[in-house]
């Protein structure tokens, strides 16, 4: 964490060394509002995330892309990359420094993206560039994985050519860029008029860049997922230490033109803020318990939704991008409701012989069914043989 701490923090007094390129702004466009990874900086009159260099590797260590956005990147830090975290599987920090150089680096499918950074940037948009360029590969070929870098090589350096400008990261939106790079790697047939390379210009930094306008269906249809995983710490006496749930509204939408959503949620939600003085004592959570309500931590949304809309009346707001994207992800830790109680009795048989006795209670309603549950029972390391009886389903070792 110290260390981490120093890579990321941006002294007050250094100043940013080059400034972006100018050859991306256009009129009546600020570069703050072009580029989404731009922060503000007390010593410096905008701090971006410079990058040198993009790498990706796939798990045998082969460099499927090395591309390089300023001199100080050179050939021989792939091999670096190589040798110290593929080849090293005690390696598990997501962030490498050595000497002046930082490797940062999300592992997705069966392949490593590198990010190579020579100055003090901000760690964070460094990994948000990242899973963008994840997103964004997901987008052009349905799956980012070896096979598809390997088969679409060209289009990838095509992209990271089109999203990175001198290190400085650019437009990410699927949308946007497939209006000009298709999935043929050559420029489309809308680029080449005039008129329409305006209406490029205008999509890429208008107020919905993550939308075309000119989207048509036959057929209009939104689906909706809400995805949720409960954590839960438990004592040997059953009591719960710790229980929280990790949610996520994922949404597909298929509508034709601009359309505006809304999304309502349960008029008993509460958004947690320390009660705006720090007053969230124990008394207030047993009054919300009492009431019912659902109370959600960190909420975050998706840049098109309204958020002025969310705070007066909480109602979700927002224009969607074309096809599926995450809405929002929360945390909530009050009034947690556990869809199972597990009942463990662990008695142990003389110094040779273990039994476990596992009870599985279901808190959910009649109306409701679990499907593929599993159940995982840590046993010795030393176990020669296991005798197991079960009265629903099945069990293996």
């Amino acid at each position: 964490l110290p260390k981490l701490y120093d890579i990321v923090t941006l002294p007050s007094h250094q100043a940013v060394d080059h400034e972006p390129p100018s050859t991306r702004k256009l009129a009546n466009q600020s570069s703050t509002e072009q580029c989404p990874f731009r922060e503000k900086s007390a010593g410096a009159s905008i701090s971006t995330n410079m990058l040198s260099g993009v790498l990706i590797f796939n798990q045998k260590g082969e460099n499927l892309i090395y591309r390089a956005f300023r001199n100080d990147c050179r050939p021989r830090l792939a091999d670096v990359f190589r040798i110290q975290v593929i080849s090293n599987a005690q390696v598990r920090s997501p962030i490498l420094t050595l000497g002046s150089t930082t490797f940062s680096h999300v592992k997705h499918e069966n392949i490593y993206l590198v990010a190579v950074t020579r100055s003090n940037a901000n760690a964070a948009l460094v990994f948000e560039f990242l899973y963008r360029l994840v997103l964004l590969g997901r987008g052009y070929f349905g799956k980012f994985d070896e096979e598809a870098v390997k088969n679409n090589f060209v289009l990838v350096y095509e992209l990271l050519d089109e999203i990175l400008d001198f290190g400085y990261p650019q437009n990410t939106e699927t949308d946007t860029l497939k209006m000009y790079i298709t999935t043929e790697g050559v420029k489309s047939s809308i680029a080449n008029s005039p008129s329409d390379s305006s209406k490029i210009t205008m999509q890429a930094t208008g107020a919905l860049s993550w939308r075309r306008s000119d989207i048509k269906y036959r057929k209009n249809e939104a689906f909706v997922d809400v995805i949720e995983d409960v954590n839960l710490l438990m004592s040997a006496t059953g009591t719960v230490l710790r229980a929280d749930v990790n949610g996520q509204i994922v949404m597909r939408a298929y509508l034709s033109g601009m359309p505006e959503c809304k999304f309502g949620l349960n008029d008993r939600l509460l958004l947690d803020n320390n009660d705006a003085a720090g007053r969230s004592d124990g008394r207030t959570r047993a009054t919300r318990a009492a009431a019912g309500s659902v109370t959600l931590e960190d909420c975050q949304f998706h840049q098109c939704v309204k958020l002025g809309r969310f705070d007066a009346d909480r109602i979700i707001s927002f224009v969607p991008p074309d096809g599926e994207f995450e809405l929002m992800h929360y945390r909530a830790t009050e009034n947690v409701n556990l869809p199972f109680k597990i009942h463990p009795i662990v008695r142990e048989i003389g110094t040779t012989k273990v039994e476990y006795s596992i009870a599985i209670k279901a808190n959910y309603g009649s109306k409701l069914f679990a499907t593929n549950v599993i159940v995982r029972i840590p046993t010795p390391l030393n176990t020669a043989k296991i005798t197991e009886r079960t009265s629903q389903g099945r069990a293996k070792y």
